[in-house]
């Protein structure tokens, strides 16, 4: 629409604070959301480029030069918790070294705290909605008047005499298949790689991409903000058609091998999973998948038809092994063995997600969910510490309550150096971190686990769990004690 760049979206990158010492089996995921916002924005005849700073390992710094050197109208950045801190940083460096570009921040983060991110940051800009047209929408605003001290679009925040302005939230699209794909030309396609587990068995780890056939949660789990976008719990789809199409293309353009379907919940609907299963056995594309699903939401048929899709791990979130734990956030979880064995049965690896510290937790309950995660014995298990993610229902409640919080977002990630998950009843968080943190030792070195690795997987395998447990993380709340 003209000869200036109109929007540059940015990845932000402080991915050591978020991963820590083990960063090298993190997988570096391509910012499916920027890359959505980028293809439709640029079907809207726009001008667009993607800097993932994370990718490229580029510092806050470094992007703001950028920035200042391409000259964009419009500077979008986007954010979940614990990369605040870095995005944070980005729009200061931008506003540094180029104060006349406009900026804007948008995902889950921004979109359940609008305000807070307004007055907290120098942003222009927040969406607290879906991004894709509210970008757009104010693109044309800032096309029109670079200046503009009111901006009347549904889905934007921002100040005006030092009070936060929200407009209207955007209507959600109604349509997937509206959507264009992803904006893959314009992402480092050779920077992206799968998890370490997801990759057991093959040689390497790329080419990666993470794809989606569906958005939204139709459950409404309390310590869940996977809905903070969309600002209600609900359920969309792509057709499987369009789908396929997409893993065609990225099979047929980059060579794609591993894919994650980042769907909340992939088997929502059976019929429409067999559709997809069908379509890509039809296509014989070789991927390797892995899915997220809930163990009352899969059948033999289901999971086998799915196996030979290439969906070859399945991610079940069980959480919890006390069942008063579970009622406590609203997680209904039912058929959880009869899953399992059925998984079992096609042969698919399972991923045991399981949370330490939820607000009825004590020693004892924490206790019960390792025993589970060691009776499943999954292919690999992600043991969690309660955070409250701002856009939860139990973010609200910490909130309300006076419960502590980290100090800074980097303390949200996991892995990261002073990560300080939520306090239950009963235990401090740091005595959840300690539970956490041995509770993983115990699994990935338990030697049921690690024959059936090598049975399943190889020595290599093995060896690479083994040198995996090597890896001590640095806890501040652990070493300074409970302050």
């Amino acid at each position: 629409m003209g000869d200036r760049l109109d929007l540059l979206l940015i990845n932000p990158g402080n991915w050591s604070a978020i991963y820590g010492q083990v960063g090298k089996l993190s997988c570096i995921a391509p910012p499916l959301g920027i890359g959505l916002i980028a293809s439709v924005v640029r079907d809207r005849g726009f001008s667009v480029e993607i800097i993932d700073a994370e990718a490229m390992n580029l510092s806050p710094e470094h992007v703001g030069d950028m920035v200042a050197e391409k000259n964009p109208l419009l500077a979008g950045v986007s954010a979940f918790t614990p990369k605040m801190t870095a995005a944070t940083e980005t729009v200061h460096f931008i506003k540094q070294k180029a104060p006349h570009v406009k900026t804007i921040m948008g995902g889950h983060h921004p979109a359940a705290l609008p305000e807070k991110t307004l007055l907290e940051t120098e942003v222009d800009f927040v969406c607290d909605s879906e991004g894709y047209y509210p970008t757009a929408g104010l693109l044309e605003v800032l096309r029109t008047d670079p200046g503009a001290g009111e901006v009347a679009v549904e889905g934007i925040c921002y100040k005006k005499d030092g009070k936060v302005i929200k407009n209207p939230p955007a209507p959600l699209v109604k349509d997937l298949d509206e959507l264009p794909f992803v904006a893959w030309d314009m992402l480092p396609m050779d920077k992206y790689r799968a998890h370490n587990w997801h990759c057991f068995g093959f040689d390497s780890r790329e080419p990666y991409a993470v794809v989606f056939s569906s958005m939204g949660c139709p459950f409404n789990c309390s310590y869940c903000s996977v809905n903070a976008v969309y600002g209600r719990s609900g359920f969309r789809t792509r057709s499987p058609e369009n789908f396929v199409q997409e893993i065609d293309m990225l099979v047929s353009k980059y060579g794609l091998k591993h894919a994650e379907i980042v769907d909340d919940t992939f088997t929502v609907n059976k019929k429409r999973v067999h559709r997809i299963c069908d379509l890509l056995i039809e296509g014989n594309y070789g991927v390797n998948f892995w899915a997220y699903a809930r163990t009352d939401t899969v059948d033999p048929p289901l999971l086998d038809k799915m196996k030979r899709a290439g969906i070859n791990w399945v991610a079940y979130g069980f959480e919890s092994g006390s069942e008063l734990v579970r009622q406590g956030v609203r997680k209904g979880q039912k058929k959880i063995w009869d899953a399992v064995k059925m998984t079992y049965d096609v042969d698919m690896s399972i991923i045991s997600n399981f949370i330490f510290g939820l607000p009825d937790d004590n020693l004892e309950t924490m206790q019960e969910t390792l025993n589970l995660a060691k009776e499943i014995n999954g292919e690999y298990a992600n043991f969690y510490a309660a955070m409250a993610y701002p856009g939860s229902e139990l973010y609200r409640q910490a909130v309300r309550e006076g419960w502590r919080l980290p100090d800074d977002w980097p303390g949200y990630s996991h892995y990261a150096y002073d990560t300080l998950p939520l306090s239950t009843k009963y235990l401090s968080g740091p005595e959840v971190l300690r539970f956490r943190d041995y509770a993983f030792n115990e699994y990935y070195t338990n030697p049921k686990y690690l024959e059936k690795v090598r049975k399943k997987f190889g020595p290599e395998v093995e060896e690479q769990i083994r040198n995996m447990t090597k890896i001590k993380l640095r806890r501040k709340y652990l070493e300074e004690g409970d302050k």
